[in-house]
């Protein structure tokens, strides 16, 4: 510990001493943050919004992949009549592959509930709570592609590192429980494409980065990667202790280091959690009712351990439906999406349920969706394959369906639309920006005055895009 004290002079030491300390102070300038104090400081202790929030959490059930709009949540009678057929002129848009004649739903559209909602038959569940939804029909993206679209959905931008929605609101609201993660991913199998990139936090401090749970593993102490305690509890206390110690003086000596606090902050979430995450991730505690409500398979688990995460304070849960892209329908889209749907719609319906039932969803944001849509007309053959029909649909970002619930929204509304066939967003349009903006209005934040100070310029989760959607707000 003495030899510790006694490291040999350091630039940051010189910074501190010269000038009568401006040069720290300018370093401070630069990184953003306080430099000399940020040890002193929980970087998940609540904070204050702009202004107040209708909702203070959110749960994303990320439907990657691309669930087809018309076949979910737009009901498109013309796509229907023109099924077979090649669409009109001027009603064709550019894809990433040829596309054919028009492709009717294979799907019946009901209405629901006292909104009337229309919602196809794969999703019964989730349509009896058609009056709490507030669908969009009008949504819209940059590109055709999974990984841009993905970076675009989860991180506001669909090229360069960018932190995620997630992150953002981790870094705006803190947590309301210090023992567990502000921003936890669930992804059954394994990682989705462009990996953790999904949940970066990239320039924003590292502990508002998702941490990935995979809900497939077997004990609760077995979903978090190397959460299980290898040492006793008094052993490691100490040995905690003992690094909080060291740490500390290396503060004392060269001032706070960001990258070093993020590292801190992350081993004493890691300890902390080993109390108390076991509990949240057991579902084997829920009554049997609750369980039965869920279903069966691993998205009723995922579900259930969403609300026993969001009622222990956790800020942002997102659900992936798997890692290989499953809502990518490019064949067989009857017999796909009707299995994908059976899979999810019994454990979403019970999820917002359990949510009303016990109050939260009034103050918790709810989002389904993709990060695009499908196109009406089916998808060709491949080159070289025997020629005959795939009945799947290709890649579609002018204009697809997403849905939110709870935390302020208008429930039994629909917002926009698109075309007769579905092609193209053609009544107001929400662009992906447009949606954050709103989410972060939502939860009590002016997406233009949300920033952080990085490399001498102020960023956002929208950049300079996104306008509030305010028809969307109850």
């Amino acid at each position: 510990m003495s030899s510790f004290r006694e490291l040999p002079f350091a630039r940051r030491d010189f910074l501190s001493r010269c000038g009568m300390g401006l040069g720290m102070t300018a370093l401070s300038a630069l990184c953003g943050r306080d430099v000399l104090g940020a040890a002193s400081t929980n970087p998940m202790s609540p904070r204050g919004p702009h202004f107040a929030p209708k909702a203070k959490r959110v749960i994303h059930l990320f439907m990657n992949g691309g669930p087809a709009h018309m076949d979910t949540f737009d009901p498109k009678p013309e796509l229907t009549k023109w099924s077979g057929n090649a669409l009109p002129e001027g009603r064709r848009l550019a894809t990433e592959r040829k596309t054919g004649a028009a492709f009717g739903s294979p799907f019946r559209f009901n209405r629901y509930g006292k909104s009337g909602l229309q919602v196809s038959e794969i999703f019964p569940h989730v349509a009896a709570h058609a009056d709490e939804l507030c669908v969009i029909r009008s949504m819209q993206a940059d590109l055709p592609n999974h990984e841009p679209s993905l970076m675009l959905m989860n991180c506001g931008d669909a090229r360069l590192p960018r932190p995620s929605m997630g992150s953002w609101v981790t870094y705006g609201l803190g947590t309301e429980n210090e023992n567990l993660p502000g921003f936890v991913v669930l992804c059954p199998n394994g990682y989705p494409i462009t990996e953790t990139s999904n949940w970066r936090s990239a320039f924003l401090p590292g502990i508002y980065q998702g941490t990935y749970v995979d809900p497939t593993k077997g004990g609760p102490n077995d979903v978090i990667a190397n959460l299980k305690p290898s040492r006793s509890p008094d052993r490691q206390a100490r040995q905690l202790a003992i690094l909080r110690e060291l740490n500390h003086q290396h503060a004392e000596i060269r001032g706070s280091d960001p990258r070093l606090e993020a590292r801190i902050q992350s081993f004493e979430l890691a300890y902390r959690m080993q109390m108390e995450a076991s509990d949240a991730f057991d579902v084997s505690k829920e009554p049997a009712k609750v369980r039965e409500l869920y279903g069966p398979g691993i998205h009723a688990k995922q579900c259930l351990i969403a609300r026993r995460l969001v009622e222990r304070g956790v800020r942002f849960v997102q659900l992936w439906h798997g890692k290989d892209q499953p809502w990518d329908s490019h064949d067989e889209i009857e017999k796909n999406h009707r299995r994908l749907a059976s899979e999810c719609d019994q454990a979403i319906g019970a999820l917002l349920t359990d949510l009303k039932r016990s109050g939260l969803l009034e103050e918790t944001l709810v989002l389904w969706g993709g990060e695009f849509g499908r196109t009406p007309t089916v998808e060709l053959p491949k080159p070289g394959s025997n020629g005959g029909k795939v009945n799947g649909r290709d890649h579609n970002h002018h204009g697809f369906s997403m849905w939110m619930a709870g935390g302020g929204v208008k429930a039994g509304y629909v917002h926009g639309a698109t075309d007769e066939f579905g092609f193209r967003a053609v009544e107001n349009p929400v662009h992906v920006h447009d949606l954050h903006a709103t989410m972060l209005h939502l939860l009590g934040f002016d997406h233009e005055e949300f920033t952080y100070r990085y490399a001498g310029r102020d960023f956002r989760l929208t950049d300079v895009h996104g306008k509030l959607v305010t028809d969307l707000i109850a």
